[in-house]
């Protein structure tokens, strides 16, 4: 059943009526800049044509009253229980509803109204792929709160409103890439974006090439700490490269020359973390002008190395994801191939040719199938517009 239909009937069974109102926000890809949005670099993804739904009315009582209508599984608190993440009945919070729980704990830090609704949601965002499945849930909730609190703010800050949630919140010490693409995605375009200040542009997709995303069924928690891990040790890098380069704040302030200079000063472990990132952030910079150009091959090229990079330098591939990349770059067709998103699983993204983009999709999930004894999903996605109000 498609979710907007799982949430309207799970409403009408749970709640005895129909809903006032009807939320949606996407998922998103990113097809280049990894890892570098919490150290403010240039990211390049895309709202994807899969997302998050809500039913939702305005509550009668102090409480909001949530229904998961994927899990089956119910989520009561107010404001008065955020801190504490519990439920009227002393029983903690589930998993999922922190990401809930911890926008109406962003909206009510900011000052805005967010009165109690009773909700269903339900997403064809897979969980754990890499797809920002959590983003587009804050942000569909945002923008149903901002509904029946009767107040306006751009999708920018909402974004920043649940990137707050998941940092301070739920504890995941993301970057603004996953809510910025959700809440301002564009239909057919791909957004780029500069994480220090937020300036964005849209950017087209070229009509003759098409994003497929291949899912490798393989499931990460991000909150397990290796993400905050990762960070740590861009930060360490920063800390190290400032005696010789008093101006940085961030890796993005570190050029390649200057990264390949100073490199031997830092551990390790902690200059392969920090040269994925300085490199990655010269890649993204290199990307508009490549696609405004239709330089497909030198863009492809770069998705390959970025791959290469999270694989061998940040270490935060698998298994699975090499292979399902490896097979998919052999393909005709196939510009350039990586895995998205945090990573240690999830899917991979690949920019393949329109006309060829169907039988990529066949070739690659029965060459995955046929190494790994694992059923993937691979999905020719389309860029789509960002969270709103929908009928």
């Amino acid at each position: 059943m498609q979710p907007k239909n799982k949430v309207l009937d799970t409403f009408r069974e749970k709640f005895g009526t129909a809903p006032a109102f009807f939320a949606r926000a996407p998922g998103r890809v990113n097809l280049l800049g990894e890892h570098v949005d919490y150290n403010d670099g240039f990211v390049l993804p895309a709202a994807i044509d899969r997302a998050t739904y809500i039913a939702f009315s305005l509550a009668d009582s102090d409480f909001s009253t949530l229904w998961a209508a994927d899990f089956g599984q119910r989520a009561v608190f107010s404001p008065q229980t955020l801190a504490t993440k519990t439920q009227p009945d002393g029983s903690a919070l589930p998993d999922w509803a922190s990401y809930p729980a911890g926008m109406l704990w962003a909206l009510t830090e900011a000052g805005l109204n967010a009165p109690s609704m009773n909700a269903v949601f339900a997403s064809d965002v897979p969980r754990g792929s890499g797809l920002s499945s959590s983003a587009s849930v804050e942000m569909a909730f945002g923008v149903a709160w901002q509904k029946l609190g009767g107040w306006e703010i751009s999708p920018m800050e909402l974004a920043q409103l649940g990137q707050k949630a998941e940092n301070k919140y739920v504890g995941v010490n993301c970057g603004i890439m996953d809510q910025f693409a959700s809440a301002c995605g564009q239909v057919d375009r791909l957004l780029y974006l500069d994480c220090r200040s937020l300036h964005w542009q849209t950017v087209s997709l070229p009509s003759n090439v098409s994003i497929v995303v291949a899912d490798t069924t393989i499931r990460r928690k991000l909150t397990t700490g290796e993400y905050n891990l990762r960070r740590d040790a861009c930060e360490e890098a920063v800390r190290l490269l400032k005696p010789d380069l008093p101006q940085i704040t961030a890796l993005r302030d570190v050029s390649v020359a200057d990264f390949n200079r100073l490199s031997a000063k830092l551990p390790e472990l902690v200059e392969k973390r920090a040269r994925h990132v300085v490199e990655e952030i010269e890649r993204s910079r290199q990307a508009v002008s490549l696609l405004e150009n239709g330089q497909l091959a030198q863009f492809g090229r770069l998705m390959n190395d970025c791959h290469a990079s999270l694989r061998d330098l940040y270490a935060v591939s698998c298994p699975e994801l090499d292979v399902m990349v490896r097979l998919a770059q052999a393909l005709p067709g196939c510009y350039g191939a990586r895995l998205t998103g945090a990573g240690f699983g999830g899917c991979t993204v690949n920019l393949v040719a329109r006309e060829q983009a169907d039988g990529f999709a066949q070739t690659l999930a029965a060459g995955y199938e046929s190494e790994t004894r694992l059923h993937p999903e691979i999905y020719i996605c389309r860029a789509s517009a960002g969270a709103g109000l929908t009928e």
